[in-house]
């Protein structure tokens, strides 16, 4: 009777430990899971909260202000891709994409503005001209705005000269 009483208590013992550590690996499945997913979804929300961006109508300005001082105090080049803007800092630097064909270039606060109502970025000629607008007065664009190691491997001012460009080809 003993030996019998032995081997049910040596059962259940075994039996117990069996499914301890069946709910142990799957409790630390669970918790791996829920870590892993809970950092997936939050970087991207935290990501995109500190993205600034702006949509709107652009409108362009060039060889009549050609040589005139700017803003950021350099005079204006109708060639360079740089932009006016109402409240961005001087120097900021922003992705801008034509909605409607989707071209999008880099380019670089230097100026206040726009002067027209209801237009959110005055770009250089070269500016429009690079996003297929340069023979319209205006377009539907998105801005977003640059920073980080993005920015980190621009070359500014040179970016964007004409010589440059040309060269690069």
């Amino acid at each position: 009777m003993q030996t019998n009483t032995l081997c049910n208590a040596r059962n259940r013992y075994s039996r117990f430990t069996a499914a301890a550590l069946a709910l142990l690996v799957t409790v630390a499945g669970v918790t791996t899971q829920a870590t892993a997913s809970s950092h997936e979804q939050s970087e991207p929300h935290a990501h995109k909260a500190s993205r600034w961006s702006q949509i709107g109508k652009a409108s362009w300005y060039g060889r009549r202000f050609q040589g005139h001082k700017t803003a950021s105090g350099e005079a204006f080049d109708l060639n360079m891709l740089t932009c006016a803007h109402r409240t961005l800092p001087i120097g900021t630097l922003l992705r801008v994409t034509n909605l409607t064909n989707k071209r999008a270039i880099m380019v670089r606060v230097n100026d206040r503005g726009p002067v027209p109502s209801g237009v959110i970025v005055d770009l250089s000629w070269a500016a429009a001209r690079s996003l297929g607008f340069n023979g319209r007065g205006n377009a539907h664009v998105r801005l977003d705005k640059v920073d980080g190691p993005e920015a980190a491997q621009l070359n500014w001012p040179e970016l964007g000269r004409q010589q440059n460009l040309a060269s690069s080809r």
